[in-house]
């Protein structure tokens, strides 16, 4: 059994009974919330979607992090194309009653990755050159896509110890998330499952000196987000893509 199977019950609902086919480890991961008015975001999601709201407004997350272990199941882990970094700007929506994840972009520091990505998930990759730094505790993250130019910069830590978010917290209702969804350049809309245990969330600080990921959508992300969390690690398995 894969570890990130090691616990279910926590899922909103059960688990595929089809096997997973990708696992993956993300690691020194921030996420970076601010929120946002469904009025800035609607053009930017399918009618079939819904845009979700917590506390009276939709949420826009900025999350940096790094990727270990990519692979697909039954195969080891390959060097040079299993690890690299990672960058996605995400809103967060529902379908028929199941949340999920719509993803406005993802960077990527492994070009082998960003064409897989595109290709077999539909989803919104981009090459970016990018580069993560540890020095006494704090995360330096940097990225800038290659086609675009798009940029953000960002120096995070964890501040305070790990815990398990609640049922009913804006925290739990952004972090704990079972599937994406996204669209094939065809039109069709896909449902992608993913598992891994609950987050192991720490309170964390961080400052962003600059970031335009939103400007290409119409929106800005303006001063520091109000919700900033971390997580050290955590495995996670991947299923294929289901037309809805």
């Amino acid at each position: 059994m894969h570890p990130a199977l090691a616990e279910t019950d926590h899922r909103p609902w059960a688990i595929p009974e089809r096997p997973w086919a990708w696992r993956q480890r993300w690691c020194d991961l921030l996420f970076a919330h601010w929120p946002v008015p469904v009025s800035a975001l609607r053009h930017l999601v399918p009618e079939s979607l819904e845009i979700q709201q917590f506390g009276g407004t939709s949420w826009v997350g900025v999350v940096p992090f790094r990727m270990e272990g990519v692979t697909m199941r039954g195969l080891p882990e390959m060097p040079g194309l299993s690890n690299f970094l990672e960058l996605n700007l995400r809103l967060y929506v529902e379908y028929q009653g199941r949340p999920g994840v719509w993803f406005l972009s993802l960077d990527a520091s492994n070009a082998p990755a960003v064409w897989a990505a595109r290709t077999f998930f539909h989803l919104p990759y981009f090459r970016a050159r990018m580069r993560m730094r540890e020095f006494a505790g704090d995360f330096y993250y940097d990225s800038e896509r290659i086609v675009g130019g798009q940029a953000m910069e960002a120096i995070y830590a964890p501040s305070g110890d790990s815990y398990l978010a609640k049922p009913g917290t804006l925290e739990h209702w952004l972090t704990e998330r079972y599937c994406l969804y996204t669209q094939s350049p065809s039109g069709t809309l896909y449902q992608g499952q993913i598992h891994h245990k609950p987050w192991p969330l720490q309170p964390a600080k961080a400052e962003f000196p600059f970031n335009d990921l939103a400007a290409p959508h119409g929106f800005s992300l303006e001063g520091q987000p109000p919700l900033l969390h971390f997580a050290q690690s955590l495995d996670v398995v991947v299923w294929g893509l289901e037309p809805l």
